[in-house]
């Protein structure tokens, strides 16, 4: 599999290029594009910190924060940025009670403002290795565009649960615990980037998927609406693809770990088998469907 080509979408570098250009018209009215020398993907990413931190500051009355953030339409400035084979991203490590829960998220979240710093130089060169890894076994592209801030949380030893997510209004932001090693941590900002590239792909393809069908998931273990059957159906497989790819370069425990990952996610995998063809027909874009179609389909044969 072509896995580069795979996740270049031209729908989704639309709604990129298409959405950036538009916050910033509602947060800067009146005033030529500032783009952040990133990328359009980074544009996009960080412009929606800015929308989320200018409309929190509004609600709130803080007015130096908000016009913080309309002098700052991509509100990287005071976090910065970390050098990657991938090109800069913005690597932060904020303390845990300055991730909030509120309506807009059933997970604790963080958006970049006036009071970021950057992530601790090791924490920069862990994400700095973790994005080498994924690039070099064939994810580049995937992070690229859809890993643009990182948010790191806990760190935790091999074995424990490794808690990690998105949400949508922060797409190419994915925040994830870590145990300290690259290997590792590619694995998880592949899984999440996954699930922003496969938000943004639905959005940019108009796809509406119908909130009434339902399918059994191995990973859950209860029936989840299509939308999150789907999900897991297409983050779970590029894990193991990377996982089987880059289980040559490991040894020890976390060789171990990996195989053992492998392992069991061949068995949900394998259970999803038979519900994956229907819960595809609710998708009417022919190159999204192609696209999860063979990513599920070259997942199983590992």
């Amino acid at each position: 599999m072509d896995t580069p080509g795979l996740f270049d979408f031209p729908p989704t570098s639309r709604l990129h290029d298409e959405r950036a250009a538009k916050i910033h018209t509602i947060l800067s009215p009146g005033t030529p594009p500032r783009p952040t020398g990133l990328g359009p993907a980074a544009d996009y990413s960080l412009a929606h910190h800015a929308l989320e931190g200018a409309e929190t500051a509004a609600r709130s009355g803080e007015r130096t924060a908000f016009d913080w953030y309309t002098a700052n339409p991509h509100a990287h400035a005071a976090a910065g940025s970390t050098p990657t084979v991938l090109g800069p991203r913005v690597v932060v490590a904020p303390d845990l009670t300055d991730l909030p829960r509120s309506p807009i998220s059933d997970t604790p979240y963080y958006v970049l403002g006036p009071g970021t710093g950057p992530a601790p130089i090791g924490l920069r060169t862990l994400a700095a290795g973790a994005f080498t890894m994924a690039a070099d076994t064939g994810f580049g592209t995937l992070l690229a565009a859809h890993a643009v801030v990182v948010v790191l949380l806990r760190t935790k030893q091999l074995g424990q649960t490794l808690d990690s997510w998105t949400i949508t209004r922060l797409p190419g932001t994915v925040f994830l615990d870590h145990i300290g090693d690259p290997v590792v941590l590619a694995r998880d900002l592949i899984h999440e980037a996954g699930h922003n590239w496969l938000n943004d792909a639905l959005t940019a393809t108009g796809s509406k998927i119908d909130d009434q069908a339902a399918f059994y998931s191995p990973w859950k273990q209860s029936v989840r609406p299509a939308f999150g059957f789907l999900h897991a159906c297409w983050a779970f497989p590029l894990t193991m693809l990377y996982t089987a790819r880059v289980l040559e370069h490991t040894d020890g425990d976390v060789r171990h770990f990996l195989t053992a990952y492998l392992d069991r996610q061949r068995d949900l995998l394998a259970a999803s088998a038979a519900d994956h063809p229907r819960a595809l027909h609710l998708i009417r874009d022919e190159g999204l469907r192609e696209r999860l179609t063979a990513v599920h389909r070259q997942a199983l044969t590992l």
